[in-house]
C-alpha cells in the first residue's frame, strides 16, 4: 500500500481518511479490472449497439433512484455508515453473479446482464449521498482538493494496474478461444477487491449525525429545503447536460475499437490505459490548483476543451494516434471531473449535502440515459455516406457521425452554461494561459515530490504553497 500523507491532527479523523483512501484503491481495482470491460463483455455476448447503449445507461438510471431512497432511509434509521457498507456488499454480490453468468444464465444472457448491472450500480448509489455527507464532515474544507486529488490519484494508479491485468488476462484466454472464461476470472478478482473495500468502509469514523444527516433529510423535498439553492441547481443542470452530450458517443467507443477497428484486448487495454496514466500524473496538480485558484476556472477551461475530444476520434484510425487522443482526454477529463466533484461540496452546506447530492446523481443518470438513447437512434439512422453538391464521402463507420453530433452538443452546453458559473470561495485569480502552463508542467518525479511534501505538517505545507503560488496569481 503506498504512503498516505496526514490530513488531520485528529487521530480518528485522520485514520478514517486513510481508510477512505484505501477503500478507494480497492474499489478502483474492482472498477479497473471489471467495469472497464463491461462493454467488451457485452460485445463478447454478441450484444447489438442499441443493447450496449441500454446497458450503459438504463441500469444506472434505475439505480440512481436509490440515492433518493438512501436519503430517506438515513433519516428513518439514523444510520449512515451501515447503509454505505450494505450498498457495497450488494455490489460485490452482483459482481459475483456476473462472474457466474456465462455458466448459469447463458440462454438469457442480455436480460440477466441488464438486471445484474442494475444491482451492481444500485449498491454504490445507495451509499453515494451518505458517503458524500460523511466525507464532507471528515475532510477539512481547505484541504478538499488535496485530499480528493490524492485519493483519486492513488485510486487511478490502482485502476491502471487492474486495467492492465484485466487486458492481459482477457488476451490470454482469447488466444485459447476461452474469452468468456477470461471475463469470469477478472470478475472474480473484482469481487475479492470489493470485499477488501467493504472492510475499509466499515472502519470509517462516523461523526454525530446532527450536522450531516438529520437536517437535510427531515426537510427533504420541502420548499425550505430548496431555498437558496439556485447556484447548485444551475451547476447541476449544466453538469447533467454535459453528461447527456458525452453519453451520445461514449458508450460506443469500445464497440468502435473492437468491431470496427478489430482491436485485440491488449490494444483495447492500452487505449484505455493511456487516459488513466495521464490522470495519475496530473490529478494531484489539478487538486492543488483547485484549492488555490478555485474550481470555477478549471471547469471553464476544461469545459471548452471537452467538445474537441470526439472530433479527434474521426481524424485517424492509427493505433498510436488514438493513444494520444485518449491521453489528451485523460488530461482534460481529470480536471473537469475533480473540479466538478469539489464544486458540489463548495455549493452545498452540510445540513443539505446528502439530499442535494442525491438529486445531482439522479439528474446526471437521467441525462446519461437520454444521451445514450439518442446515440442509439443515431447509430441506426445516421447514413454512412454523405452527398452534398456533388461531393461524396463514405464514412468507415456511423460512429464518426455520432462523434460529430456529440461534439456539437458539448460545445453548445459549454457556451450556454459556463459563463453563468461563479466561484463561491475566496481564491486568487489566474489567467487561463498560466493555468494551462501549471497543469502541463508535470513529471512523474514532481508528482512523487508532491506526495512526499504532503507528509510534512500541514501548516508548513500551506505556507510553502502560499509563497510559491503567489507569483503566478494575477
Amino acid at each position: 500500500m503506498p504512503l498516505i500523507p496526514a490530513f488531520s491532527r485528529d487521530e480518528r479523523v485522520d485514520g478514517s481518511l486513510r481508510h477512505s483512501i484505501k477503500d478507494g484503491i480497492y474499489f478502483s481495482v474492482m472498477t479497473g479490472i471489471c467495469e472497464s470491460y463491461f462493454s467488451a463483455f457485452a460485445v463478447a455476448l454478441k450484444a447489438t449497439m442499441p443493447q450496449i447503449a441500454l446497458l450503459a445507461s438504463l441500469p444506472q438510471l434505475l439505480a440512481s433512484s436509490f440515492q433518493l431512497f438512501a436519503v430517506w432511509l438515513g433519516q428513518t434509521t439514523g444510520v449512515r455508515k451501515g447503509i454505505i457498507v450494505a450498498g457495497a456488499i450488494a455490489q460485490a454480490f452482483a459482481l459475483a453473479m456476473l462472474a457466474a453468468l456465462p455458466i448459469l444464465f447463458r440462454d438469457h444472457a442480455f436480460l440477466i446482464l441488464l438486471a445484474l448491472l442494475f444491482l451492481y450500480y444500485a449498491g454504490p448509489h445507495l451509499g453515494a449521498p451518505l458517503w458524500g455527507s460523511l466525507m464532507g464532515a471528515l475532510v477539512p474544507e481547505h484541504l478538499r482538493g488535496r485530499f480528493f486529488g490524492t485519493r483519486t490519484r492513488l485510486s487511478t494508479l490502482a485502476s491502471f494496474t487492474a486495467l492492465v491485468t484485466g487486458g492481459l488476462t482477457l488476451q490470454l484466454f482469447d488466444t485459447l478461444d476461452m474469452a468468456l472464461t477470461g471475463f469470469m476470472v477478472i470478475f472474480a478478482i473484482g469481487v475479492v477487491s470489493r470485499v477488501r473495500s467493504v472492510w475499509h468502509l466499515s472502519q470509517l469514523y462516523d461523526p454525530p449525525h446532527g450536522h450531516a444527516i438529520n437536517g437535510d433529510v427531515t426537510q427533504f423535498l420541502s420548499r425550505d429545503f430548496f431555498a437558496g439553492q439556485r447556484a447548485f441547481f444551475r451547476f447541476s443542470f449544466f453538469f447533467a447536460c454535459m453528461q447527456f452530450a458525452v453519453a451520445v458517443s461514449g458508450p460506443f467507443v469500445v464497440v468502435y475499437l473492437l468491431r470496427d477497428l478489430h482491436f485485440s484486448y491488449v490494444e483495447l487495454m492500452c487505449n484505455t490505459a493511456a487516459s488513466i496514466v495521464v490522470q495519475f500524473l496530473v490529478l494531484n496538480r489539478w487538486g492543488r490548483l483547485g484549492d488555490i485558484f478555485g474550481n470555477r476556472i478549471i471547469l471553464s477551461l476544461t469545459g471548452f476543451i471537452i467538445p474537441v475530444v470526439p472530433v479527434f476520434w474521426v481524424l485517424s484510425t492509427d493505433f498510436w494516434y488514438l493513444l494520444l487522443v485518449q491521453a489528451f482526454s485523460g488530461l482534460v477529463w481529470s480536471g473537469f471531473s475533480l473540479s466538478a466533484s469539489n464544486y458540489v461540496y463548495d455549493l452545498t452546506s452540510s445540513d443539505k449535502r446528502a439530499g442535494l447530492m442525491a438529486l445531482h446523481g439522479v439528474l446526471s443518470a437521467l441525462a446519461v440515459f437520454v444521451g445514450a438513447s439518442l446515440g442509439s437512434f443515431l447509430a441506426i439512422f445516421l447514413p454512412t455516406e454523405i452527398s452534398l453538391f456533388g461531393w461524396h464521402h463514405q464514412w468507415l463507420t456511423v460512429f464518426y457521425g455520432i462523434c460529430l453530433v456529440s461534439a456539437a452538443l458539448r460545445m453548445t452546453v459549454a457556451m450556454v452554461f459556463i459563463r453563468h458559473i461563479d466561484e463561491v470561495r475566496r481564491v486568487r485569480p489566474i489567467r487561463y494561459g498560466k493555468l494551462i502552463f501549471r497543469v502541463t508542467r508535470f513529471s512523474p518525479v514532481s508528482g512523487l515530490i508532491f506526495d512526499i511534501v504532503g507528509r510534512q505538517p500541514r501548516r508548513d505545507d500551506d505556507e510553502r504553497d502560499e509563497n510559491t503560488e503567489r507569483k503566478d496569481g494575477d
